[in-house]
Parts: C-alpha cells; sequence; structure tokens
C-alpha cells in the first residue's frame, strides 16, 4: 500500500510538481517559473528559458543585499559658480571709472612686454610699482587684490595673493628687528601683491625704525625685481609728499592711481548691492529715506569721511534695528526677515539719549550764562546777585540727579552734543 502511495506522489509531482510542504526555496521559485512559463505558452507568447530564469533567481537569492548608507562626504556638492577672471570682478566694481581705465591700460601694457620677451624681442623697461591715492574706502583695497589676480593671469606674478600690512605689520620696537619683521612680510608677497596701507606713517621725523623698513623693501624690489609688486595707499597730499621725501621711492613708484570720493548715486548702488547680497529689501519708504541719509551724509562729509565704509556701517545700524523689530514679532516669515521698513531707520534710544544730551548742554550753556551775570553784579544790586545764586544751586542740583556719571579718572564728564549719527530720524 505504502509503495501504492509513493509511486501516485512521483506521479503527482511528475505531472503537477511537488506539494508546497515538501519543498524547498529554491524548488518554489523553480516551480512559480513553470507556471509562469504555462500561463505565457497558453496566451501564445514566447516560451520563456526556464533554466536562464532559474539561474537568475538563484544569483539574485545568493548576492547580499546592497543598502544604501549616507555619509557626509557621499552628499553631492552644490555645482560652484565659476570663478570669474580679474578683469569681470574690476568691471563689475561701483564707479571707478577713471581707475579702471589706468588698470586696463596698465595690464594691457605688461601683456605686451610679456609677449615682446617671450619672442626674444626688446622691451620697454616698466615699473609695475604704484601709488594709490584717495579718502578711506574708495575701493583701493580691491583694486589691489584684483590687480594681483590679472597679473597672475598674464603671467606677470606666480601666485598672485595679496599680503595687506600697514606701519604695525613692518616695524618693530628695537634696532635690527624691523628688519627681519619686514622682510617677513616680503617674502609671503612673493609672487604677489605686498600692500602697504597708510604707506606715509613710515616717513616719521626723528624715529630711524620706519626708514628701515622703507630701506628694506626698497632692497628686496631691487633683488627681486619682476617677482613681486609692491603698492602703497593712503590719503593723496599725504602719499605724494611720502613718495617725494625719498629718491630710491620716488624712482620706483611713478605711476599714481587717484581713487575719488563715490557720488551720491554709488554710494545707494553700494547700500542696494549690499541688500542683494545680503537677501534683504526695502520697502518705497524705507528706499526714499536711506536715499536721504546718503544725500545728508555726502553733503555733511569731512576730512574722515569713508566713503563705501559710511554706507556698510549705515546698512548695518539699519539691520540691527530690524532684527530688533523682527525678534519681538510672532510667527515670522521669510518676508519678515528679509523686509527692512522705516521703522528700521529709527534707533528709538538713540533718539531719546540725544535729546537728554541735549537739554543738559542747554542747561549747562544757562548757567555759565548765569554765572557770568553774576560776577558782573556789583553791591548795589546784591539781593539780585543772590536771588540768581540761588536758581543756579537749584539748576546744578538737577543737573548732579542726571549726571552722577564719571570717567576713569574720575571726573565729572562734560556734556556735548553728539554729531547726529548716520541713521535717519523721524
Amino acid at each position: 500500500m505504502a509503495d501504492m502511495l509513493d509511486g501516485f506522489n512521483e506521479m503527482y509531482n511528475d505531472f503537477y510538481g511537488p506539494s508546497d510542504d515538501s519543498l524547498t526555496s529554491i524548488q518554489r521559485r523553480e516551480r512559480r517559473v513553470r507556471d509562469k512559463v504555462r500561463q505565457i505558452s497558453n496566451e501564445g507568447k514566447a516560451v520563456l528559458n526556464i533554466e536562464t530564469e532559474v539561474e537568475t533567481m538563484e544569483e539574485a537569492e545568493r548576492k547580499p543585499v546592497a543598502v544604501a548608507t549616507k555619509t557626509p562626504g557621499d552628499e553631492p556638492e552644490e555645482p560652484k559658480e565659476p570663478e570669474k577672471s580679474g578683469m569681470e570682478e574690476l568691471n563689475e566694481l561701483i564707479g571707478l571709472k577713471t581707475v579702471k581705465h589706468d588698470v586696463e591700460e596698465l595690464v594691457g601694457l605688461a601683456k605686451v612686454r610679456k609677449m615682446r620677451e617671450e619672442k626674444g624681442m626688446k622691451a620697454v623697461p616698466m615699473s609695475l610699482h604704484l601709488v594709490f591715492s584717495g579718502n578711506p574706502g574708495t575701493g583701493k583695497t580691491t583694486v589691489a587684490r584684483i590687480l594681483g589676480k590679472l597679473y597672475k593671469e598674464i603671467g606677470i606674478l606666480s601666485t598672485g595673493q595679496m599680503i595687506e600690512t600697514d606701519r604695525s605689520g613692518l616695524v618693530a620696537g628695537y634696532v635690527g628687528q624691523t628688519a627681519i619683521k619686514t622682510q617677513k612680510k616680503i617674502q609671503e608677497a612673493m609672487g604677489g601683491v605686498l600692500f602697504i596701507d597708510e604707506a606715509y606713517t613710515l616717513n616719521q621725523k626723528d624715529e630711524n625704525f620706519g626708514q628701515e623698513a622703507i630701506d628694506t623693501i626698497l632692497k628686496a624690489m631691487e633683488d627681486h625685481r619682476d617677482e613681486f609688486v609692491v603698492i602703497v595707499a593712503g590719503y593723496t597730499q599725504l602719499m605724494k609728499e611720502f613718495i617725494e621725501s625719498n629718491p630710491g621711492l620716488k624712482s620706483r613708484f611713478n605711476k599714481f592711481f587717484e581713487f575719488p570720493d563715490y557720488t551720491v548715486d554709488e554710494l545707494q548702488q553700494i547700500f542696494e548691492l549690499q541688500c542683494k547680497k545680503y537677501q534683504y529689501k526695502l520697502t518705497d519708504e524705507a528706499d526714499a529715506a536711506v536715499r536721504e541719509e546718503i544725500i545728508r551724509l555726502e553733503e555733511a562729509k569731512g576730512e574722515n569721511f569713508a566713503n563705501a565704509r559710511e554706507v556698510r556701517n549705515l546698512f548695518e545700524k539699519i539691520i540691527t534695528n530690524q532684527a530688533a523689530r523682527v525678534s519681538e514679532l510672532e510667527d515670522v516669515d521669510e518676508e519678515m526677515l528679509s523686509t527692512i521698513t522705516i521703522d528700521d531707520l529709527t534707533d528709538e534710544f538713540e533718539e531719546e539719549m540725544e535729546e537728554e544730551l541735549r537739554a543738559r548742554a542747554a542747561r549747562e550753556a544757562e548757567i555759565e550764562e548765569a554765572l557770568k551775570d553774576v560776577a558782573e553784579m556789583n553791591g548795589e544790586n546784591q539781593p539780585t546777585a543772590e536771588e540768581r545764586a540761588g536758581e543756579l544751586v537749584e539748576l546744578l542740583k538737577e543737573m548732579a540727579e542726571e549726571e552722577g556719571k564719571t570717567d576713569k579718572a574720575g571726573k565729572k564728564k562734560k556734556i556735548k552734543v553728539p554729531e547726529k549719527k548716520p541713521i535717519i530720524r523721524r
């Protein structure tokens, strides 16, 4: 009986396939493939190669499953914008029309000189060292950096970096140390540009340390000719006096680039550029008020007017006020975070302080005038003098209560009416 059942099972398995209970995992897959072949064959489609299909399934079973893992280093980098050429950066600068023209001429001359040298032709000697003169904030440092990049692009300089320094970075407090300190800066600038701001401070009367730095720089310019470029910068008149003070300087620095003050329109463009750079926008009312403030700054400018720096300071002041306003709001969105309103052009705390100081200054002037009156009174109107003195005492008491502040030396601070800050008052 058992043999009969076994034979029947074999016949059943040959025809239908073994039952699921007795199948291995591979056998189950084979059975599914056969079933699929029968189905497709019955539908009149092409017969599949069972052996190939089974092998493919077996290989998939044996292969380990790849688990996607993410590490910081594997994250795709965002495509970087192509680096701009030196000339593109120069042309994007606001204003400086004359300076741009002078730089283009200088670079063109240097480029042709380089080409002639490479072809074995004679080249007219030329000095690449420059004097940048003008007021602060007129773009001298920026143009020096771009010029180093331009010189590298045409093969005049090997690296093109700009090393910025001033008197404090060159001069030491003891004899012999200045030369070492200056040499270090020169080595850093090799292949690029050494930019010396306020260079006229190196030339001071009754002091030799600055002259030691000048001599060291002049010697390096001779020993390492065409290996680096020196650009000295500062106020126009002071730079002229500085170059004229030393024959060595005069012979090596024969090109002056004058950086003019920015116009009102250019200053406003600089402000708008700051807004664009940091994703801020102004309401129409705020935009008009900023224009008004820039006009006021330009009209009131003195010797220490800092041009673009004044505008950047104004921008920083405004966004500080904007941050103070927005930080107190609820449900802040991107629109609120990026919008500058007329309220951000007013510093209420500074306004109150200024009004208080002006009032105190007015009282101080009143006291001085009263004291003068008392001093001029004689014995005939003594009662009037006493009454006047009583009034003075009351005024002094009021001031004492309001002041109560002293400086580090313990002396009372003298009240001064502050100059109007570069921020608009409503």
